[in-house]
């Protein structure tokens, strides 16, 4: 008894995997149902009529084979008892009131419940409503409400990394349109009414997650819950003029401060023009996105000192210290992509940029590609 032979009512019953008849690779299973009936009707023939009788105390057994890979039920058998001699008989039946509905849910279990394992199963009738209906309310109210459940699981982005990894999937795909979709990178900025690095600036900002493995494999988070694009200079942390795109700090024992300097994915690596043969000079944008990390870093160590003791608007400390000792930058800009033509990799204008890039210390340059790169290697770290 209690098995998918012999089962009992309030229960759905899997047997183990068998072979298909015909295709050994295929599996299939039989999902089995009894179902109980105090009152019931069936068709009989008395004196060669047929006629309509009403029947106390049966009880029905629903056994429905099914292919395990596509679920399709290709034998749906239906066989009533009764109640004294639990023996089958041939007289048809029929389901009354809640019964039909029982018939349904059962085929739609066979469609949905989960078959991990090779084994056989038995799964109470209130925890499997549970599991089937949980799931499919989520995937209905996720699919129809896909703006409010990002904004419901961006509030836990930080806190909650089970939770996150939805909404940290579909700011992958975003940023893969901003990189990859010229015209989807444009329709986004004019509904922003900024320019392309303000754009990239308001994106990272909405998702600090994506430097986390970057830097050192330790991760940063937005300073004291501040926007991404601070002021080094003035107030408490900053006093003119200097701005890093970035403030965040390392997520240790000791926190110490980062700078962050975004430009955008157009910005060119390199000059249009060789300096000399097979010797590529870096763009102007990319010498002065360095230089201009340098001086904010410099500034910031003569402004801020060794120490930085994080105040809310009142001028109250919140209790988050920063170390300034030597502080980590890095400068987001360009893409590898630029050195990509029809045939392959232009290997002098790649060696160029590389030798600069490793010679410079800080800050450390990351092109929007490699950064989309460590950004995918966070999302898919949590499907293994």
């Amino acid at each position: 008894m209690d098995s998918y032979q012999n089962p009992e009512s309030g229960k759905t019953y899997i047997s183990p995997q068998l072979d298909s008849f015909g295709d050994k690779e295929r599996k299939v299973r039989i999902a089995t149902k009894l179902i109980e009936h105090p009152e019931t009707y069936a068709f009989a023939k008395i004196n060669s009529e047929l006629v309509l009788r009403h029947k106390d105390g049966a009880k029905s057994c629903i056994t429905a084979k099914f292919f395990e890979d596509d679920r399709k039920i290709f034998v749906l058998n239906i066989q009533g008892y009764t109640v004294a001699t639990d023996k089958p008989h041939n007289a048809s039946f029929s389901f009354v009131g809640e019964e039909i509905g029982k018939l349904v849910e059962f085929l739609h279990h066979v469609q949905s419940m989960p078959l991990e394992g090779r084994g056989p199963k038995k799964i109470k009738d209130e925890d499997l409503h549970r599991l089937v209906l949980s799931s499919n309310q989520a995937r209905a109210m996720l699919q129809d409400n896909q703006e409010l459940f990002a904004e419901v699981i961006k509030s836990a982005v930080t806190k909650e990394d089970v939770i996150a990894v939805g909404y940290r999937k579909r700011q992958l795909e975003v940023f893969d349109r901003l990189l990859n979709d010229e015209v989807y990178f444009e329709k986004i900025k004019a509904s922003l009414s900024c320019k392309d690095e303000m754009l990239w600036q308001r994106f990272l900002e909405k998702n600090p997650w994506i430097f986390g493995y970057g830097l050192s494999y330790i991760y940063a988070s937005s300073l004291d819950g501040k926007k991404l694009e601070q002021v080094v200079q003035g107030h408490s942390v900053s006093n003119h003029g200097k701005r890093a795109d970035g403030l965040l700090k390392t997520k240790g024992f000791i926190s110490s401060l980062c700078f962050a300097e975004i430009k955008t994915h157009k910005t060119p690596l390199l000059q249009n023009k060789q300096y000399r043969a097979g010797c590529w000079a870096p763009s102007n944008e990319l010498a002065g996105g360095v230089c201009q990390t340098q001086v904010t870093v410099s500034s910031a160590v003569d402004s801020i000192q060794a120490k930085l003791a994080i105040t809310d608007e009142s001028g109250n400390p919140t209790g988050e210290e920063a170390f300034n000792y030597m502080p980590k930058s890095f400068l987001v800009v360009g893409s590898l992509q630029e050195f990509v033509s029809g045939h392959g990799v232009n290997q002098e204008k790649y060696r160029s940029f590389e030798l600069y890039r490793k010679n410079t210390t800080n800050p450390e340059i990351i092109t929007f590609d490699e950064l989309y790169e460590r950004a995918r290697f966070i999302v898919t770290q949590y499907e293994r």
